[in-house]
This record gives structure tokens, sequence and C-alpha cells, in this order.
């Protein structure tokens, strides 16, 4: 009886004991790499002169994405045109167009029902702060955005605490006491006895 083994062999271009180096790795396509990697450049140095701003913030994407019933994420921007118009312009290409009288109904009746978002309420808030410091003078330390919270600051001293829970904003001028409330960022501070920057 004839018995007969196969064995596999390795192609003759396989070299078990060869590294591969750039140099004699396989060739790629230069002119497409040099391409990329200016295309790359450019756009990080255009960003670096002029960063793009988004227009439309994550409230309003929302507020789009209600109306014309699409994810928020996938609306690039919008804009009026002929002051009759309004065009929406989605991220993966295309657009739709609304008369604009239609769309600011629908955008004031949306807005009315749309619950805000806890960041969008620490955005809201943290403006809100923001001026009422300028207004007094005053500098914050780091918000605590959880409970949003954080110490207030007068030419390098310690002023208080100042906050907004559910209901209204709150101050106190330690860390233990009565919280003092107000319905907004500026009555709260101006009840730590804290007194408007005046203009020079």
């Amino acid at each position: 009886m004839t018995h007969s083994t196969y064995t596999e062999q390795a192609p003759p271009s396989f070299n078990l004991n060869t590294l591969i180096t750039f140099a004699n790795a396989p060739f790629k396509d230069e002119q497409a790499l040099a391409q990329a990697e200016l295309d790359t450049h450019l756009e990080t140095q255009a960003e670096a002169v002029a960063p793009t701003k988004d227009p439309l913030t994550s409230r309003d994407r929302r507020i789009i994405g209600e109306i014309i019933q699409v994810e928020p994420e996938s609306v690039r921007t919008i804009w009026l045109e002929g002051g009759i118009t309004l065009w929406v312009q989605f991220v993966e290409g295309g657009r739709l167009p609304f008369d604009r009288d239609w769309f600011a109904t629908r955008v004031a009746q949306v807005k009315a029902t749309l619950p805000e978002t806890p960041r969008e309420r620490n955005e809201r808030l943290s403006d809100e702060l923001e001026k009422a410091c300028t207004v007094f003078g005053l500098y914050h330390g780091e918000v605590n955005w959880l409970s949003f919270s954080t110490k207030l600051y007068q030419d390098g001293h310690f002023v208080g605490f100042i906050g907004c829970n559910q209901e209204s904003w709150y101050a106190r001028p330690r860390q233990y006491g009565v919280n003092r409330v107000a319905g907004s960022a500026k009555d709260v501070i101006a009840l730590l006895g804290v007194r408007a920057a005046v203009a020079a």
C-alpha cells in the first residue's frame, strides 16, 4: 500500500528572519499622503487663526429637531434667505426650506413645552452669575456643577457662598449659617452686603 504525505511550504518570497523597514515597505501613493498632510495642516492653521463658533446651541438643535422630526445632532446650521425662506442645513449634506413665519411660530410652541436639560440650566445660571459678578466687581471660584454653588471673592477677600437650587438663588457669608434667598443672582449678592462696583 502506498502512503502519501503532504506538507505545506512557504512561498519562495517568504523569509522568516527578514525585518521590514520603512525603506522596503510596500509603495504608497506619496502624492495622496502629502495632500492629506497639507490639508490637515491648513485646517489646523485656519482653526487657530479664526476658530469657528457654532451659532446654534444644543437647545437650538433640540428645538429644530423637534420641529422637523430629525435627530438634533444631524442639524448643522440654519440661515434666512431673502427675509422669507428659512433653510436648515444638515451635517450629512442636504437642506430643507421653510416659511420664516411658520417656523418662528413652531419655535415658540416648542420652546414653551421643551424642558430644560441640566446642562442648559447650568449654562443659563452661569451666565446670570457672571453678569452679577461683573456688576459687583466680584469673581468666583470653581463652580460645583451638580449643586451649582461656588465661593465669591472681591479683591482677593472671601465674600461668601452663592448657589441656586430648584426654588431660588441663595447666599450666605459663611460656610455654615442661614441662607439668604432671592430671585436672581444680583439680588442675592446684594443681600450679602456687597455694593455695586462704581465705574470710574
